[in-house]
């Protein structure tokens, strides 16, 4: 199987890491070209408005907004959840989102930087908690009526999917603990 990692900006890196501990083969994705034949694509965290920015700029939005609405498979983790929201609050005017889930999340929803913190959650799908690392994270307000919640925090969705779409608003590509993108991979 092989998998792009979205490497415009941001932990892309250990993003390859972790999918390489999973046994796939990974792909850095910069331009439309880098889609052709990615059985599924992760989206890391970074700077949501820079990324954002980016993925116009390259020409990239449009073929990934065309394979994401034709069923690519797509692991969007902090940034990468605000990028696949339906509605982003907080936002530039000028920032775009794939609208490929459909939450409304708040940009820092968690607070600043200084706020950024570590928590164990609770994952049914897995056998003993996640140790979940939150930077500047995200933050779900709205989930629509077909997204299902895998995990929550303090009663706040931080692990969701809908379809072919997964989201956390925190980085488990930064722990050594690769079962969330195993648990992705197992969905493609």
């Amino acid at each position: 199987m092989l998998v792009g990692v979205l490497a415009l900006q941001g932990a892309f890196a250990a993003h390859e890491l972790a999918l390489a501990e999973c046994g796939v083969q990974c792909r850095q994705v910069r331009v439309a070209a880098d889609l052709d034949g990615i059985a599924a694509l992760v989206m890391p965290g970074g700077e949501s408005t820079t990324m954002s920015h980016l993925l116009v700029t390259s020409g990239l939005f449009d073929p990934l907004a065309q394979s994401i609405a034709d069923g690519l498979a797509v692991f969007g983790t902090c940034a990468g959840m605000i990028l696949l929201a339906a509605e982003v609050l907080d936002g530039r005017a000028d920032q775009v989102s794939f609208a490929a889930i459909d939450i409304t999340v708040r940009r820092n929803g968690y607070g600043r930087q200084l706020d950024s913190f570590e928590a164990d959650i609770e994952v049914p799908k897995l056998e003993s908690p996640f140790h979940a690392v939150f930077i500047r994270a995200p933050k779900v307000e709205r989930l629509g009526a077909a997204v299902e919640v895998i995990a929550s925090h303090e009663g706040v969705p931080v692990l969701a999917r809908h379809g072919s779409v997964f989201v956390a608003s925190f980085h488990p590509e930064l722990t050594p603990d690769y079962r969330l993108h195993s648990l992705f991979l197992q969905e493609v």
